[in-house]
């Protein structure tokens, strides 16, 4: 991680998780967002899961605007890295042991991309009271997108971007009854959650990032996706 002082630590956990490269891609995303909005699908699928219209915008904003936020949770430490380096004199070849400097990792939750999702789903939990349903679906979709899920140095975990979605959609049909939308959202959000990041977290560490992010970089698009889509699908 760079620098040791508080200041820089904050500074790690707050970045937007895409590249220049999908700034582009960003804002045709945006753009598509708005044309769905308008002609009614995003609304329809937040109405099917009980959400009131007024609150669709603030929480799909939030939930963009706070992928670039991650909330600390805990640090890891990583032991120091030793390599060796050889060199002689008067023709004779010592190998000299170099202690590198331990690093650290900082666990993180993403605001947009596992706070948000978390929070809704517990809503919806409350609200339907299919708990087992919702976790048994959770169980598959988690299950499936767990074994689909590549390590990528740089970015961490990354999921790919139907399989959520789609996985939640035919979870929740099968168990949900009258109340698959909700199932759907929460297995999706939270099956992507848990298979992605939180079973992987160890090898997002030994990835050595300074920050493993909890619903950032390669899983966000998944998780933003996975609620909105099976909901539609459903």
């Amino acid at each position: 991680m760079p620098g040791t002082g508080g200041g820089a630590n904050m500074r790690g956990l707050l970045y937007f998780p895409l590249t220049a490269a999908f700034i582009v891609a960003f804002l045709f995303f945006v753009g598509l967002l708005f044309f769905l909005v308008q002609i009614g699908l995003i609304g329809y699928a937040y109405e099917r899961l009980g959400i009131s219209a007024h609150l669709i915008f603030p929480l799909l904003a939030i939930s963009v605007l706070g992928s670039s936020i991650n909330i600390p949770l805990k640090t890891i430490s990583r032991p120091p890295t030793v390599t060796a380096r050889v060199v002689k004199f008067f023709g004779v070849r010592y190998v000299i042991p170099i202690v590198g400097r331990g690093n650290r990792t900082v666990i993180a939750a993403n605001l947009g991309g596992a706070v948000v999702p978390a929070l809704i789903s517990a809503y919806l939990l409350i609200k339907t009271g299919f708990l087992l349903r919702s976790a048994l679906a959770t169980v598959v979709v988690a299950w499936v997108v767990h074994r689909q899920v590549r390590a990528v140095p740089g970015v961490g975990i990354a999921v790919p971007l139907f399989v959520p979605p789609l996985t939640a959609a035919v979870a929740a049909v099968a168990l949900g009854g009258e109340q698959a939308p909700a199932v759907a959202y929460i297995s999706g959000t939270m099956g992507c959650l848990i298979g992605a990041d939180i079973l992987n977290i160890r090898r997002i560490v030994n990835l050595g990032p300074p920050v493993a992010s909890i619903g950032g970089a390669g899983t966000f698009d998944g998780v933003f996706l996975a609620g909105i889509i099976a909901v539609l699908l459903t």
